[in-house]
């Protein structure tokens, strides 16, 4: 049997998030395989992405798309679609903007890691909130907005299986796409955490790029609010406003390393998630290390957080009902190995086995062009 040829595509790696890890991930799974992407700062690179063949698109050579590539919306399907990828049996993606929209040829199985449907397209208001861009490049994206959702909706019917990370992702794969989507949990590293049976520090924590969306302001605003310490680690260009709704009880640390993040987690009351997200890796990081969660009820948190077991929600997002919140936890118990083993059902490991799977079901389901070929497990 002949080696299995793979491509892994990602729509940018100019910012290191969940999503870039997932393709960390794929980059272990298949050492061997070119990672494809529009731009990339190999400055900001994971260590795990820092030996990868990366190959990039003439996009790289704008000048300051690496800053400002939200900017350059309107190219990244003419990038995307410049990539040469006739040759692979494989495209695996990772997308939740352009990435799963690649030509592939006739034999060619391209299965897709969808962490969303494109924001821009499918929910222009909430991607445009807070972001700094001049008034007629606002205009001109509003009036693009329905072109790129046809293109979106187009490029995603040439894919042959799409892979949703969470189950309201799920439900938007259906809605925006009328596509049934499989469930895949992201991978979360729980071998980089060791769980911290002493008793939890004095502080609140939230992890997280500082921008609007995040709603990092409702930490900031309740644990003001109410006098109890929040340390808040990342940066971001909502840094400055959220120093100004800040009390006393509240620290800005800016980015730090992995280990000092690590500590942090290890050593709080309970990691804060206000914001409204697909998937959410943070929260189970801080689980992995014994440490609850409050988190707002939507969105990827419904998958992962058990009330009681590893954290509890706050029902809107609000200061009023975060607030609320932080009150009746002081009023729990928690368990940290109880937090510990919640979190383990997300390992890396779990990741890698039910992709492996879904890959050697389709490749023998779907490729008459060669004969199956076998998946090396690493």
């Amino acid at each position: 049997m002949k080696p299995l040829k793979v491509a892994i595509v990602h729509d940018y790696l100019n910012q290191m998030g969940g999503a870039e890890r997932v393709v960390a991930v794929f980059h272990k799974m298949f050492p061997d395989a070119p990672i494809y992407t529009t731009i990339a700062d190999r400055g900001i690179l994971l260590k795990e992405l820092q030996d990868a063949d990366i190959r990039t698109t003439w996009m790289q050579r704008i000048p300051g798309v690496l800053q400002r590539f939200k900017q350059f919306f309107w190219l990244y399907p003419f990038a995307v679609q410049s990539m040469d990828l006739r040759e692979y049996d494989l495209v695996l993606s990772s997308s939740s903007a352009y990435a799963k929209g690649v030509p592939i040829s006739g034999k060619t199985v391209h299965i897709c890691y969808c962490h969303t449907p494109m924001r821009f397209a499918w929910d222009f208001a909430t991607y445009m909130e807070g972001m700094k861009v001049p008034a007629p490049v606002k205009w001109l994206a509003s009036h693009t907005v329905k072109l790129l959702k046809q293109w979106d909706i187009r490029s995603t019917r040439r894919v042959h299986h799409l892979i949703a990370n969470s189950s309201v992702v799920q439900q938007r794969i259906e809605s925006c796409y009328d596509r049934q989507a499989v469930k895949i949990y992201p991978p979360v590293d729980i071998e980089r955490y060791e769980m911290n049976p002493e008793p939890a520090g004095d502080y609140f924590l939230v992890v997280s790029r500082l921008v609007s969306y995040k709603k990092i302001d409702l930490a900031v605003q309740a644990c003001s609010r109410l006098g109890k310490k929040l340390v808040v680690i990342g940066g971001g260009p909502d840094l400055e406003r959220l120093r100004s709704l800040a009390g006393d009880s509240v620290q800005f640390t800016g980015r730090l390393p992995d280990e000092e993040v690590v500590r942090y987690m290890r050593n709080c009351r309970a990691f804060l998630f206000p914001g409204l997200e697909d998937f959410g890796i943070t929260p189970l990081e801080a689980n992995a290390c014994g440490r609850p969660v409050i988190a707002y009820r939507g969105g990827g948190a419904l998958d992962t957080v058990i009330p009681g077991v590893n954290g509890c929600y706050f029902a809107e997002q609000t200061v009023d009902s975060l607030a609320a919140a932080l009150e009746e936890f002081e009023l729990m118990s928690w368990n940290p190995l109880r937090i510990r083993q919640h979190a383990e059902k997300f390992s890396e490991q779990r990741f890698k086995e039910e992709l492996l799977a879904l890959v050697e079901r389709h490749m023998q389901r779907d490729s008459d062009a060669y004969p199956y070929v076998a998946v090396t497990k690493t």
